[in-house]
């Protein structure tokens, strides 16, 4: 019998509930200081997850969540690209 495989959790910062990494955003802060949305989930760098929702998107850009977790000002073009990627690939209610 095959093993089941262990499915990687990590925790969104705006609504602290923790969930299968594919059904959240990561957006990381590389060494050089650049701050990116990564779809991948494998650059390098310091990264901080949001879920796929627009209230926590919402929520985090508000009250700065994102900048505190990655010790940097995040640009709003950031906030855009997850919301634009939203609009383009319509939940599949995980």
């Amino acid at each position: 019998m095959p093993k089941q495989r262990k499915i990687p959790l990590r925790k969104c910062i705006a609504c602290q509930e923790s969930t299968e990494k594919k059904g959240l955003f990561r957006i990381v802060r590389s060494p050089e200081g650049e701050i990116f949305l990564d779809l991948t989930g494998k650059k390098n760098g310091r990264g901080a997850y949001l879920s796929k929702k627009a209230e926590c998107i919402q929520k985090a850009k508000n009250k700065n969540l994102l900048s505190r977790h990655l010790g940097v000002t995040v640009p709003d073009h950031v906030f855009d690209e997850m919301i634009a990627y939203l609009e383009t690939h319509p939940s599949n209610d995980q």
